[in-house]
């Protein structure tokens, strides 16, 4: 096998060409995903919205939680959006979308669940 040596390292294509395949998967399913996810809490979003409408007769309160939903609407619309429009594809995507996970998704389903106080919080922690 040819190696490539670069500044004393030593580099194999084969080895470049899977990690690059191996990132190229993980953004198709990461793309997969969350164009999964992202109807579901639309879906999500507007019958609970709804819902709080019948008890307690507005649609929406502005509690922690259904902010951290919206935000988190927000930016997998814009995910979704850079990736169908602008085409960002592959590590720069990769590394975003790790980061959104991460961040906003367990704020929202256990940062706001635990430490917050509101109509959806269950602040044992606080």
């Amino acid at each position: 096998m040819k190696y490539f040596h670069i500044k004393h390292k030593k580099y194999s294509p084969f080895i470049n060409f899977r990690k690059w395949q191996l990132i190229k998967e993980l953004d198709n399913w990461s793309y997969r995903i969350i164009s999964l996810g992202f109807p579901l809490l639309t879906i999500g979003i507007l019958s609970g919205a709804v819902w709080a409408n019948e008890a307690w007769g507005s649609y929406w309160n502005w509690d922690p939680k259904e902010t951290w939903a919206l935000i988190t609407w927000l930016i997998f619309a814009i995910y979704l959006h850079t990736r169908m429009i602008k085409g960002w594809q592959g590590k720069k995507n990769g590394n975003y979308s790790f980061v959104r996970f991460f961040f906003f998704v367990w704020i929202c389903y256990l940062g706001v669940n635990l430490l917050g106080k509101g109509l959806h919080s269950y602040g044992w922690l606080v």
